[in-house]
């Protein structure tokens, strides 16, 4: 590798080399990690007392634009990829004191699901693990600045992560080796509209990481509709999944159901999932409804269905949250902030990935 190349701190051979070339102290490769990727100090602190910095480049992505809510703690970040393509990141900064990154795995969604904006934009390409981390080290940064740390990574953002499973594996490799990130495994969560076999493959490498299955009914038709991948993936072998899960990890599998008006949200829904749960070890997730320009038949539950609703899957025995909506004023939905600005930007920046 010659010493010209530009190097990411997330390439482990490459920061080898260059060590080696420069015959740098290991120490001073370890303190810069540790700046960079623990600490997430500024690029310029984290670059300080290296000796090579001119062989780094330390970001995959471009920051576009920034939008904070004025009514909870959330951010939104659009990234720019090198080929002009926009991701989404948002950061949710919970009243409790947690923090959570939602990142993104590809640029727009094959899973097409009714009630999101990134299936409606279609699949650009996936995301590479650079640029999956980079997600991590600018939102870390950002929060660094604040006083605030990192504490919980979502894969919840734009995109199906197991349509990216080889490139989500090596960003999760990073995230949690001691080397890099240092990430506890049981802060990472990688979220799925069901994808079994996948599913099973990650717990086989990450039996730590924390799983979470987009269910939102457990009445085939209503699923297929809302999620078009339930024709591949049914019902009764999500069930079998979820057990098998259960049987290999310690912790429980997140149930994430989005509430909608009238589609899923009766006291017969919540009934026919209290049933359908029985038997695995669960934590559900009731998630109000942030509505997108493109699904406008959709509209989210009312607070006293939601509260009926958690009531009857409380008292069937099942750990449930209540989840409250963040970022409705700058556009939160996963896609949804994209889209927008895709429309004001030149047509060579287009969420095809043609150009």
């Amino acid at each position: 590798m010659s010493t010209h190349s530009s190097i990411s701190p997330f390439d482990k051979r490459g920061i080898e080399h260059l060590r080696r070339e420069f015959k740098l102290d290991p120490e001073c490769v370890r303190r810069f990690r540790n700046s960079l990727l623990k600490r997430f100090a500024t690029d310029e602190a984290a670059l300080e007392d290296f000796p090579a910095a001119d062989h780094l480049h330390l970001h995959e992505l471009e920051l576009f634009r920034r939008r904070d809510s004025k009514i909870d703690g959330a951010t939104k970040l659009l990234l720019r990829t090198k080929l002009g393509m926009l991701i989404e990141a948002v950061i949710l900064r919970i009243e409790t004191g947690r923090t959570t990154l939602c990142v993104s795995s590809q640029v727009g969604c094959a899973a097409a699901c009714e009630f999101c904006a990134t299936g409606k934009m279609g699949v650009a390409r996936n995301l590479s693990p650079e640029e999956i981390l980079d997600q991590v080290l600018r939102a870390g940064q950002l929060l660094a600045e604040e006083g605030r740390s990192l504490r919980n990574i979502v894969f919840m953002g734009m995109g199906e992560p197991f349509h990216n499973e080889e490139n989500l594996y090596r960003a999760i490799e990073i995230l949690i080796s001691p080397v890099f990130f240092n990430i506890a495994p049981t802060k990472v969560l990688v979220s799925t509209v069901g994808i079994t076999d996948a599913m099973l493959r990650c717990v086989e490498c990450f039996p730590r990481v924390n799983l979470a299955l987009s269910l939102h009914s457990v009445r085939q038709e209503v699923r297929e509709r809302l999620i078009p991948l339930a024709t591949k993936f049914p019902l009764d072998e999500l069930h079998r999944t979820v057990a098998e899960l259960n049987r290999r990890q310690a912790s429980t599998v997140m149930i994430e159901y989005l509430m909608l008006a009238g589609v899923n949200d009766s006291q017969d829904d919540a009934k026919e999932l209290a049933t359908w749960l029985q038997g695995l070890r669960v934590h559900v997730n009731l998630i109000p409804y942030n509505p997108i320009e493109d699904a406008s038949q959709l509209v989210g539950s009312d607070r006293e269905t939601r509260l009926a609703f958690a009531k009857t899957i409380r008292d069937a025995g099942f750990k449930t949250t209540l989840r409250y909506s963040l970022g409705n004023d700058i556009a939160a939905a996963c896609g949804q902030l994209v889209r927008r600005e895709n429309r004001g930007i030149a047509k060579s920046v287009s969420i095809s990935g043609v150009n």
